[in-house]
C-alpha cells in the first residue's frame, strides 16, 4: 500500500473514530464542465436537530521535499473545490487533513497562518500512526 494509501484509510479510520459516516469515498462532484474528487465526504447527524453537518475532506500528506510547494498546490486545490462546492453543494463544508507532524511545524509559520487565516481554510490535524483526529481547526 503507498504512503498516501495509508494516510487516506487512516484519516477514513479517525473521522469513523469521531463518530463521522463516511458517505462517499470519493466524493464526486461538477461545476460546469469541469469534475472534481475530493478523497472523502461524510456525514454526522445531530440527534437534537435531526438534522447533519456534511463535510468534505482533501487530505494531504506533505511528503515531498518542500512543504511550500506541497501547500502551494494544496491551498489551490482547497480554493478551488471550495469555490465548486458552494454552487453545488453549499450545506457541505471542506477541510484540509494534514499530518499532525506537519502541522506542528510548517503550519506554525508566519506566512502559513497568514494563509490559513486570509482564506479561511478549515483543517483536521490527524494522527496517521493512531488513526485519529488531533484538532479541529476551524
Amino acid at each position: 500500500m503507498s504512503a498516501k494509501d495509508l494516510f487516506h484509510e487512516a484519516v477514513k479510520q479517525a473521522l469513523q473514530k469521531d463518530q463521522w459516516v463516511i458517505t462517499h469515498d470519493p466524493l464526486t462532484f461538477k461545476f460546469g464542465n469541469i469534475n472534481f474528487r475530493a478523497d472523502l465526504g461524510a456525514e454526522r447527524l445531530i440527534a437534537a436537530e435531526r438534522t447533519g453537518e456534511k463535510i468534505a475532506v482533501e487530505i494531504k500528506s506533505f511528503l515531498n521535499p518542500s512543504a511550500i510547494t506541497d501547500f502551494y498546490s494544496a491551498l489551490g486545490q482547497f480554493l478551488s473545490y471550495r469555490l465548486a462546492l458552494e454552487s453545488v453543494e453549499p450545506d457541505r463544508s471542506l477541510y484540509l487533513a494534514v499530518p499532525k507532524d506537519v502541522y506542528q511545524t510548517f503550519f506554525q509559520y508566519e506566512f502559513t497562518q497568514t494563509a490559513i487565516q486570509k482564506y479561511q481554510v478549515l483543517i483536521i490535524v490527524y494522527d496517521s500512526a493512531k488513526e485519529v483526529i488531533v484538532e479541529w481547526r476551524k
